[in-house]
């Protein structure tokens, strides 16, 4: 693609990426074969290769983004389905994490809009007060069908059944590997995550003990970064990616990490992107060195010796959240794990689709979201699995919330094969 960006806009590192990515499309169209949104929509600006073309115009001409481009570009899931389909490498992540900022910047937003976004950047991200915001929500349920936004009425309609106690496991320590010690590494707690379901936290904890790791939860982390990332919020989203970036820096100046381990393949696949989100500051280096060690938790257990089970007589669905499969282009590990102790693994059609959730999407876009949910579950209960096993906490929400189906966590189920107890979502049924 011809792009003419001035020599003074290309000053701009955040531009010069973008010229890049730019450049690198050839207008195939293979893009619009595999976004959701697209199929969902019908319209050529609701596809990958519609918003490069809004998005190029946009930061051509340096004028401030109009409601039209917001409109598109905020309609983009960040599946990242594009991503694997394009032939010609087109790293459209970059470009319209770009846009987002810059929206941000020059964009008004409707007073409303503000106010939502703004009371997600501020308990999402934060552990404590999203679990005060789900208590409260808890209360407010009975009168949600007053509500006239769709978005405040989704907001209300993601809080769980059960809000779980908080988990000790979550604190800053050291678990010590039982037996012969492997590795050393760090688990990442998360945000939202240790609100929702401390159950993931404690299955990794067990399971990578088990499998002879040291287990640091490091003092200072906290919030990966993607929720605010994703939101064009960037002096957010670097300010609590830092806080991870100087905690796990600290332990690998110690005692040493072989890996940053990430239960969230969402929060994976920004970890992993630390080396280009602060490619130009002081923090570059370390960055680097923190990128080169994340791990989403299916890469760990595949360096250790996860010993093969016997029939588990169980019939497990596996979703493919798109933050693992086209984020981190991790497609088979944890299907082969879940094989390897004895689970009989199924995947739906159309694997490759999202399921709406998409970090805040489900929240400021539940229409789209809705439809997209409802055509995975439906795949998914096609198979007529005993249990739905994801590797991402939005996924296991969006889903649960459209099925019977029990879902949990892959490393919970690992966890259960080898040793650990009974997922508590499979006991409920």
């Amino acid at each position: 693609m011809r792009t003419e960006f001035t020599p003074e806009q290309l000053v701009d590192p955040a531009t010069r990426r973008s010229n890049e990515i730019l450049r690198s499309c050839v207008h195939c169209g293979f893009c619009t074969a595999t976004c959701p949104t697209y199929q969902v929509l019908g319209d050529e600006l609701d596809s990958p290769r519609g918003r490069i073309y809004l998005i190029k115009d946009m930061l051509e001409t340096g004028r401030p983004a109009d409601e039209k481009t917001v409109k598109h570009v905020d309609r983009c899931l960040s599946c990242l389905a594009c991503m694997t389909t394009c032939p010609s490498g087109v790293h459209y992540m970059h470009l319209v994490d770009h846009a987002r900022e810059y929206i941000e910047k020059t964009y008004a937003r409707p007073v409303f809009e503000r106010v939502l976004r703004w009371l997600l950047a501020k308990i999402l991200p934060y552990p404590r007060r999203f679990r005060i915001a789900l208590l409260l929500a808890k209360i407010g349920q009975p009168f949600v069908k007053l509500i006239p936004d769709p978005r405040l009425k989704a907001m209300f309609e993601m809080v769980p059944k059960v809000i779980p106690p908080v988990s000790r496991n979550d604190d800053a320590q050291v678990f010590p590997a039982m037996g012969k010690r492997k590795m050393r590494v760090a688990l990442m707690t998360g945000c939202a995550q240790r609100a929702l379901n401390t159950d993931i936290n404690d299955a990794t904890i067990r399971l990578l003990r088990r499998l002879g790791c040291d287990v640091v939860i490091a003092r200072g982390q906290g919030c990966c970064g993607a929720l605010t990332h994703h939101m064009g919020k960037t002096a957010e989203s670097h300010n609590t990616a830092r806080k991870n970036i100087n905690a796990w820096i600290t332990e690998m100046n110690g005692e040493g990490l072989d890996a940053v381990v990430i239960n969230t393949s969402g929060c994976g696949t920004t970890i992993k992107d630390y080396r280009h989100m602060f490619r130009c500051g002081p923090l570059s280096d370390d960055a680097i060195r923190v990128s080169a060690i994340a791990m989403d938790v299916s890469e760990v257990l595949m360096k250790l010796d996860m010993p093969e089970g016997s029939d588990q007589g169980l019939r497990v669905a596996y979703h493919a959240a798109c933050s693992l499969q086209h984020g981190q282009q991790i497609k088979t590990y944890p299907k082969v794990l879940l094989e390897r102790v004895g689970y009989e693994v199924i995947e739906p059609l159309d694997s490759h689709l999202c399921c709406g959730s998409a970090g805040t999407y489900n929240l400021m876009q539940p229409e789209i979201s809705g439809q997209l949910k409802e055509r995975k579950v439906r795949t998914l209960e096609a198979r007529q699995p005993d249990v739905i096993s994801a590797g991402n906490i939005g996924c296991m929400m969006q889903i649960g919330s459209g099925t019977e189906v029990p879902i949990v966590h892959t490393v919970e189920l690992l966890d259960w094969a080898t040793g650990g107890p009974k997922p508590v979502a499979m006991l409920q049924v």
